[in-house]
Protein backbone atom coordinates (compact mmCIF):
# COMPACT_ATOMS: atom_id res chain seq x y z
CA UNK A 1 0.00 0.00 0.00
CA UNK A 2 1.36 3.40 -0.99
CA UNK A 3 2.16 5.90 1.78
CA UNK A 4 -0.46 8.31 0.41
CA UNK A 5 -3.23 5.68 0.46
CA UNK A 6 -2.18 4.48 3.91
CA UNK A 7 -2.31 8.05 5.21
CA UNK A 8 -5.72 8.62 3.62
CA UNK A 9 -7.26 5.45 5.06
CA UNK A 10 -5.67 5.48 8.51
CA UNK A 11 -4.87 9.15 8.99
CA UNK A 12 -7.78 11.08 7.44
CA UNK A 13 -10.61 8.55 7.17
CA UNK A 14 -10.86 8.06 10.97
CA UNK A 15 -11.74 11.75 11.37
CA UNK A 16 -14.35 11.59 8.62
CA UNK A 17 -15.93 8.53 10.23
CA UNK A 18 -15.89 10.03 13.74
CA UNK A 19 -17.32 13.36 12.54
CA UNK A 20 -20.21 11.68 10.72
CA UNK A 21 -20.73 9.37 13.70
CA UNK A 22 -21.01 12.20 16.23
CA UNK A 23 -22.86 14.82 14.19
CA UNK A 24 -25.13 12.30 12.48
CA UNK A 25 -26.08 10.67 15.77
CA UNK A 26 -26.79 14.05 17.36
CA UNK A 27 -28.94 15.25 14.48
CA UNK A 28 -30.89 12.02 14.21
CA UNK A 29 -31.42 11.86 17.98
CA UNK A 30 -32.68 15.43 17.95
CA UNK A 31 -34.89 15.29 14.87
CA UNK A 32 -35.98 11.75 14.03
CA UNK A 33 -35.80 9.33 16.95
CA UNK A 34 -38.91 7.51 15.74
CA UNK A 35 -37.14 6.40 12.57
CA UNK A 36 -34.63 4.05 14.25
CA UNK A 37 -36.66 0.91 14.09
CA UNK A 38 -37.49 -1.88 11.69
CA UNK A 39 -40.81 -3.44 10.87
CA UNK A 40 -42.04 -5.52 13.79
CA UNK A 41 -41.33 -9.24 13.44
CA UNK A 42 -41.11 -10.28 17.08
CA UNK A 43 -43.86 -12.90 16.77
CA UNK A 44 -42.07 -14.70 13.92
CA UNK A 45 -39.36 -17.23 14.79
CA UNK A 46 -39.37 -15.83 18.29
CA UNK A 47 -36.99 -18.42 19.77
CA UNK A 48 -34.39 -17.82 17.07
CA UNK A 49 -34.73 -14.06 17.59
CA UNK A 50 -34.24 -14.36 21.36
CA UNK A 51 -31.14 -16.54 21.06
CA UNK A 52 -29.66 -14.41 18.30
CA UNK A 53 -30.43 -11.08 19.97
CA UNK A 54 -29.08 -12.10 23.37
CA UNK A 55 -25.87 -13.60 21.99
CA UNK A 56 -25.34 -10.59 19.75
CA UNK A 57 -25.91 -7.94 22.41
CA UNK A 58 -23.87 -9.65 25.12
CA UNK A 59 -21.04 -10.32 22.67
CA UNK A 60 -20.98 -6.86 21.09
CA UNK A 61 -21.00 -5.09 24.47
CA UNK A 62 -18.09 -7.23 25.68
CA UNK A 63 -16.18 -6.60 22.45
CA UNK A 64 -16.77 -2.85 22.62
CA UNK A 65 -15.65 -2.70 26.26
CA UNK A 66 -12.55 -4.75 25.48
CA UNK A 67 -11.57 -2.58 22.51
CA UNK A 68 -12.27 0.64 24.40
CA UNK A 69 -10.12 -0.32 27.38
CA UNK A 70 -7.48 -2.15 25.37
CA UNK A 71 -6.91 0.53 22.73
CA UNK A 72 -7.38 3.73 24.70
CA UNK A 73 -5.61 2.90 27.97
CA UNK A 74 -2.09 4.37 27.78
CA UNK A 75 0.70 1.82 27.62
CA UNK A 76 2.29 3.48 30.67
CA UNK A 77 -0.75 2.52 32.75
CA UNK A 78 -0.33 -1.18 31.96
CA UNK A 79 3.40 -0.91 32.67
CA UNK A 80 2.73 0.78 36.02
CA UNK A 81 0.30 -2.00 36.95
CA UNK A 82 2.86 -4.66 36.05
CA UNK A 83 0.76 -6.07 33.18
CA UNK A 84 3.06 -7.32 30.46
CA UNK A 85 2.27 -6.89 26.77
CA UNK A 86 2.23 -10.66 26.31
CA UNK A 87 -0.31 -11.18 29.09
CA UNK A 88 -2.51 -8.38 27.76
CA UNK A 89 -2.43 -9.84 24.27
CA UNK A 90 -3.30 -13.34 25.51
CA UNK A 91 -6.14 -11.88 27.56
CA UNK A 92 -7.42 -9.96 24.55
CA UNK A 93 -7.24 -13.05 22.36
CA UNK A 94 -9.10 -15.29 24.82
CA UNK A 95 -11.69 -12.79 26.07
CA UNK A 96 -12.20 -11.31 22.60
CA UNK A 97 -12.38 -14.77 21.06
CA UNK A 98 -15.18 -15.95 23.36
CA UNK A 99 -17.14 -12.70 22.99
CA UNK A 100 -16.53 -12.66 19.23
CA UNK A 101 -17.79 -16.22 18.75
CA UNK A 102 -20.93 -15.48 20.79
CA UNK A 103 -21.59 -12.32 18.80
CA UNK A 104 -20.83 -14.05 15.49
CA UNK A 105 -23.34 -16.82 16.22
CA UNK A 106 -25.92 -14.24 17.31
CA UNK A 107 -25.58 -12.21 14.12
CA UNK A 108 -25.65 -15.37 12.01
CA UNK A 109 -28.96 -16.35 13.64
CA UNK A 110 -30.42 -12.88 13.17
CA UNK A 111 -29.25 -12.63 9.55
CA UNK A 112 -30.56 -16.11 8.71
CA UNK A 113 -33.93 -15.25 10.27
CA UNK A 114 -34.17 -11.95 8.40
CA UNK A 115 -32.96 -13.28 5.04
CA UNK A 116 -34.66 -16.66 4.76
CA UNK A 117 -38.09 -16.11 6.29
CA UNK A 118 -40.21 -14.49 3.53
CA UNK A 119 -42.49 -12.70 5.99
CA UNK A 120 -39.58 -11.16 7.91
CA UNK A 121 -37.72 -10.36 4.68
CA UNK A 122 -40.78 -8.44 3.48
CA UNK A 123 -40.62 -6.10 6.49
CA UNK A 124 -36.83 -5.64 6.32
CA UNK A 125 -35.22 -2.60 4.75
CA UNK A 126 -31.94 -2.59 2.87
CA UNK A 127 -30.30 -0.96 5.89
CA UNK A 128 -31.53 -3.67 8.27
CA UNK A 129 -29.88 -6.39 6.20
CA UNK A 130 -26.78 -4.44 5.18
CA UNK A 131 -25.73 -3.56 8.73
CA UNK A 132 -26.15 -7.17 9.87
CA UNK A 133 -23.96 -8.43 7.04
CA UNK A 134 -21.38 -5.67 7.59
CA UNK A 135 -21.11 -6.54 11.28
CA UNK A 136 -20.92 -10.25 10.45
CA UNK A 137 -18.01 -9.67 8.04
CA UNK A 138 -16.29 -7.42 10.59
CA UNK A 139 -16.62 -10.07 13.30
CA UNK A 140 -15.30 -12.73 10.93
CA UNK A 141 -12.24 -10.59 10.27
CA UNK A 142 -11.79 -10.00 13.98
CA UNK A 143 -11.81 -13.72 14.70
CA UNK A 144 -9.36 -14.33 11.85
CA UNK A 145 -6.90 -11.91 13.46
CA UNK A 146 -6.55 -14.25 16.47
CA UNK A 147 -4.31 -16.87 14.78
CA UNK A 148 -2.30 -14.03 13.22
CA UNK A 149 -1.85 -12.45 16.66
CA UNK A 150 -0.73 -15.81 18.04
CA UNK A 151 2.33 -15.61 15.79
CA UNK A 152 3.74 -12.60 17.67
CA UNK A 153 2.96 -12.85 21.37
CA UNK A 154 5.49 -10.21 22.34
CA UNK A 155 2.69 -7.62 22.07
CA UNK A 156 4.53 -5.43 19.59
CA UNK A 157 1.69 -5.29 17.07
CA UNK A 158 -0.83 -4.65 19.82
CA UNK A 159 1.17 -1.65 21.05
CA UNK A 160 1.14 -0.26 17.50
CA UNK A 161 -2.67 -0.33 17.43
CA UNK A 162 -2.89 1.23 20.89
CA UNK A 163 -0.52 4.03 19.90
CA UNK A 164 -2.36 4.55 16.60
CA UNK A 165 -5.81 4.81 18.25
CA UNK A 166 -4.56 7.16 20.94
CA UNK A 167 -2.70 9.19 18.31
CA UNK A 168 -5.90 9.63 16.29
CA UNK A 169 -7.80 10.91 19.35
CA UNK A 170 -4.97 13.25 20.33
CA UNK A 171 -4.65 14.58 16.75
CA UNK A 172 -1.14 13.19 16.25
CA UNK A 173 -0.23 13.91 12.60
CA UNK A 174 1.91 10.80 12.10
CA UNK A 175 -0.50 8.21 13.50
CA UNK A 176 -1.12 6.49 10.14
CA UNK A 177 2.55 5.53 9.80
CA UNK A 178 2.28 3.37 12.92
CA UNK A 179 0.08 0.80 11.11
CA UNK A 180 1.72 1.03 7.70
CA UNK A 181 3.45 -2.35 7.93
CA UNK A 182 0.93 -4.43 9.88
CA UNK A 183 -0.72 -7.55 8.45
CA UNK A 184 -3.36 -6.73 5.78
CA UNK A 185 -6.08 -8.53 7.76
CA UNK A 186 -5.58 -6.05 10.60
CA UNK A 187 -5.78 -3.17 8.16
CA UNK A 188 -9.02 -4.44 6.69
CA UNK A 189 -10.41 -4.98 10.19
CA UNK A 190 -9.53 -1.39 11.13
CA UNK A 191 -11.04 -0.02 7.92
CA UNK A 192 -14.33 -1.89 8.34
CA UNK A 193 -14.46 -0.88 11.99
CA UNK A 194 -14.23 2.78 11.02
CA UNK A 195 -16.85 2.21 8.33
CA UNK A 196 -19.25 0.89 10.98
CA UNK A 197 -18.85 4.23 12.78
CA UNK A 198 -19.40 6.04 9.48
CA UNK A 199 -22.73 4.35 8.69
CA UNK A 200 -23.84 4.19 12.34
CA UNK A 201 -26.19 7.23 12.24
CA UNK A 202 -28.00 5.90 9.16
CA UNK A 203 -28.81 2.46 10.57
CA UNK A 204 -30.70 0.89 13.45
CA UNK A 205 -27.50 0.94 15.50
CA UNK A 206 -28.48 4.42 16.71
CA UNK A 207 -30.97 2.77 19.07
CA UNK A 208 -28.02 2.45 21.47
CA UNK A 209 -28.59 6.13 22.30
CA UNK A 210 -32.08 5.22 23.49
CA UNK A 211 -30.79 2.89 26.20
CA UNK A 212 -32.71 4.00 29.33
CA UNK A 213 -29.64 4.48 31.51
CA UNK A 214 -31.13 7.67 32.95
CA UNK A 215 -33.71 5.53 34.75
CA UNK A 216 -31.01 4.73 37.32
CA UNK A 217 -30.87 8.37 38.38
CA UNK A 218 -34.52 9.37 38.19
CA UNK A 219 -36.52 10.25 41.35
CA UNK A 220 -38.28 7.26 42.85
CA UNK A 221 -41.96 6.90 42.14
CA UNK A 222 -44.31 4.05 41.40
CA UNK A 223 -47.38 3.87 39.21
CA UNK A 224 -50.04 1.72 40.86
CA UNK A 225 -53.22 0.42 39.25
CA UNK A 226 -56.18 -0.17 41.53
CA UNK A 227 -59.76 -1.31 41.23
CA UNK A 228 -60.84 0.70 44.26
CA UNK A 229 -63.04 3.64 43.63
CA UNK A 230 -61.25 6.87 44.24
CA UNK A 231 -63.31 9.59 45.86
CA UNK A 232 -63.75 12.38 43.40
CA UNK A 233 -62.85 15.87 44.39
CA UNK A 234 -66.00 18.02 44.78
CA UNK A 235 -66.65 20.42 42.00
CA UNK A 236 -65.54 23.95 42.64
CA UNK A 237 -68.30 26.19 43.89
CA UNK A 238 -68.15 29.80 42.96
CA UNK A 239 -70.60 32.66 42.93
CA UNK A 240 -73.64 31.78 40.84
CA UNK A 241 -74.79 34.22 38.25
CA UNK A 242 -77.86 36.19 39.28
CA UNK A 243 -81.08 34.93 37.74
CA UNK A 244 -83.78 37.35 36.74
CA UNK A 245 -87.48 37.07 37.72
CA UNK A 246 -89.79 35.30 35.33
Amino acid sequence: MSPWLNNALYGWYPYVALTVFLLGSLLRFDHSQYTWRSGSSQLLRRRQMLWGSNLFHVGILAIFAGHFVGLLTPVAVFDALGISHTFKQLLAMSFGGVAGIACWIGIALLAHRRLFDPRIRATSSFGDIAILLLLWVQLTLGLLTIPVSAQHLDGGEMVKFMTWAQGILTLHPGAAALVADVNPIFKLHLFLGMTVFLVFPFTRLVHVWSAPIWYFGRPGYQVVRTRRQIARRPAATGPQPAQGDD
